[in-house]
């Protein structure tokens, strides 16, 4: 039993994270220098924030480091707190596509994926080092050959998640079997809290939502897990990736952890808001088609996309610019 499930959870875990990290580091290098410049530009109103904040979480795979960038930008004066409402909303969005691209359930490209992508990778290496004595197309091509690099990078590890959830997914039949899986999904029927709980923990621990709800898709698609439990594990997972967030802020200027702690309060009211209407979720999520895989992922863009519009007003109130200039004096 334990080698049956734990083993592949692990290892595709591993494998998952591996992807995760490598498709964050690939698309920060090829965003990374843009980030800051962004930032500062196009936070003029809450609603231009929560756009280019959307489109930077969508591209880096992560609404974490936003989240992280922002709150470091603010410790060093270079955004105002008023000016990070938007940003924090629409970094909820933008991490959506993750698990909407793994909710269409593509695991068996993983490997022709991986392939094509290390293939285009070693022609940027070669381009990049064979090539800087040609003038000047030469010099156009080594210049071409750093972004082609990084973007087959990304390519390869999001191949690598892919891969990761088909190894998790295989642990369904040993899982139904176990005495563990019904002993939680007795108590998992009796409350959401447990799959909320569940959600947020595992995800501060991981320090990946994505991780954590690629998991609870995984056995979603299985047939293990009922989408009403999913959804509170989808729930809880955006609370927990809160917590890498508050850490980063512990120590720097109150604006800083005032930021992190507007994306805590976001996050809990959003899931606190729709943990009793899961059931409700599941149906609106089901209604734009997939298995159950994709139910989930479905309802993580609905639950993130409707927190942050519901919010969205809130951030044009005086008050915070008033708060501002109080810490400010």
């Amino acid at each position: 039993m334990i080698r049956d499930v734990l083993f592949p959870v692990i290892y595709g875990l591993v494998i998952f994270l591996a992807g995760m990290k490598l498709m964050e580091t690939a698309l920060s290098r090829l965003a990374g220098p843009l980030l800051a410049h962004a930032m500062d530009k196009a936070t003029s109103t809450p609603l231009k924030g929560m756009t280019v904040s959307a489109l930077l979480s969508a591209l880096l795979q992560s609404s974490t480091a936003v989240t992280v960038l922002t709150i470091g930008m603010v410790n060093a004066g270079l955004l105002t707190y008023s000016r990070t409402l938007g940003i924090i909303l629409g970094s909820n969005i933008g991490t959506c596509l993750t698990t909407e691209l793994i909710g269409l359930n593509i695991s068996g490209m993983a490997g022709p994926l991986l392939a094509g992508s290390l293939t285009l990778w070693a022609a940027g290496v070669m381009l990049g080092e064979l090539l800087p004595g040609f003038r000047p197309a030469g010099r156009a091509l080594r210049r071409a050959a750093e972004p082609l690099q990084f973007t087959s990078l990304a390519l390869a590890g999001f191949a690598l998640v892919l891969w990761g959830i088909a190894v998790m997914q295989s642990i369904g039949p040993a899982l139904e079997a176990s005495g563990l899986f019904r002993w939680f999904m007795a108590h998992a029927a009796t409350s959401a809290l447990w799959g909320l709980a569940a959600g947020a923990c595992l995800t501060a621990l991981l320090h990946s939502s994505a991780a954590v709800i690629g998991m609870a898709m995984g056995l979603a698609a299985s047939g293990v897990m009922p989408p009403e439990i999913g959804i509170a594990i989808v729930l809880g997972a955006n609370i927990g990736t809160c917590f890498t967030a508050v850490i980063s802020a512990v120590g720097g200027s109150a604006s800083g952890m005032f930021v992190a702690l507007s994306h805590v309060i976001l996050n809990v009211g959003g899931a606190l808001l729709f943990l009793p209407f899961t059931a409700q979720l599941a149906d609106l999520a089901a209604a734009f088609g997939g298995g159950s895989a994709s139910q989930l992922a479905h309802a993580q863009t609905i639950f993130n996309v409707v927190c942050s519009l519901l919010a969205l007003p809130l951030c044009y109130l005086p008050l915070w610019s008033r708060l501002e200039q109080r810490w400010q004096s």
